[in-house]
């Protein structure tokens, strides 16, 4: 099921290092020392959101890895 808070994830195992890009900022944030099995459970969650809120959030550390930048326009409210 899509997510209205995950846009998308990808989990490096041989670093622990689980990194989520987040619904509608884009911004992507790298979560460290994430066994396996909790991003077979983000993975399996039928809400990733509450799973996320439930496991991972304040639970990891984390940093901002990525920050989608926007246009002008985009912020502008301008439509391409």
């Amino acid at each position: 099921m899509p997510s209205t808070v995950i846009e998308k994830t990808s989990y490096d195992e041989a670093a622990g290092i689980l990194s989520i890009w987040f619904v509608p900022s884009g911004n992507r944030y790298d979560y460290q020392d994430v066994p396996p099995e909790i991003h077979a459970g983000l993975r399996a969650a039928y809400s990733k959101g509450q799973y996320f809120n439930a496991v991972i959030r304040d639970r990891f550390r984390c940093r901002l890895a990525e920050r989608r930048r926007h246009s002008i326009e985009a912020d502008r409210g301008v439509a391409r």
